[in-house]
């Protein structure tokens, strides 16, 4: 019939408007033709204020992605977005893990790293959450809500939206038409 394309709504699992812009950013690129309406919702993350390590971090943004879509029923997708900490022996690094759920299908993406310089390092590692450090650090109020410590450490080269965009691009891939991702959790391939 060629009439208007399905409406789909996503339901991502955080009230922060840097990580509300990078689902937008990831859907336009991966998504064109569709019509998506992004809804914020309350979405608990399960483990500590500050994730310490890649299995913390990611459980923290499955944990999300199920909540945001047990939350908003009949949406589409549940997304869920963690950034974290992760020991190095070069020191700590920061990313971020990224989950997407349909409720069958689950998509998983992690960000690029970066080092921690010294003086967050050591605020992290005292207890301090992340953003609170960058704050604290670069004299700022919510960074976190705005470039983020990649967005202040590149001096802007690079800013929080699009590095997550990144990471939730990968994590939507099982969600393309004519994906080759299995389709239900059980035909997941166990190891």
């Amino acid at each position: 019939e060629g009439g208007q394309p399905m409406q789909r709504i996503l339901a991502v699992g955080s009230q922060n408007p840097v990580k509300h812009d990078a689902v937008r950013l990831a859907c336009e690129r991966l998504f064109p033709a569709q019509v998506l309406e992004l809804q914020a919702v309350e979405a608990s993350s399960g483990v500590p204020e500050q994730p310490w390590g890649d299995g913390e971090t990611r459980q923290g943004a499955l944990n999300r992605a199920s909540s945001a879509l047990a939350a908003l029923p009949g949406a589409w997708l549940g997304i869920g977005q963690e950034g974290g900490v992760v020991e190095t022996p070069a020191g700590l690094l920061a990313c971020a893990w990224f989950a997407v759920t349909d409720g069958t299908r689950i998509g998983e993406g992690r960000s690029a790293s970066f080092p921690l310089p010294p003086a967050l390092e050591r605020l992290v590692r005292s207890g301090m959450e992340l953003g609170h450090a960058v704050d604290q650090v670069f004299g700022r109020e919510n960074s976190k809500q705005q470039e983020g410590a990649i967005g202040l450490l590149s001096a802007g080269a690079l800013g929080r939206r699009e590095l997550y965009a990144q990471g939730l691009l990968m994590a939507l891939l099982p969600f393309l038409p004519e994906s080759p991702y299995p389709r239900l959790k059980s035909e997941i391939p166990h190891p």
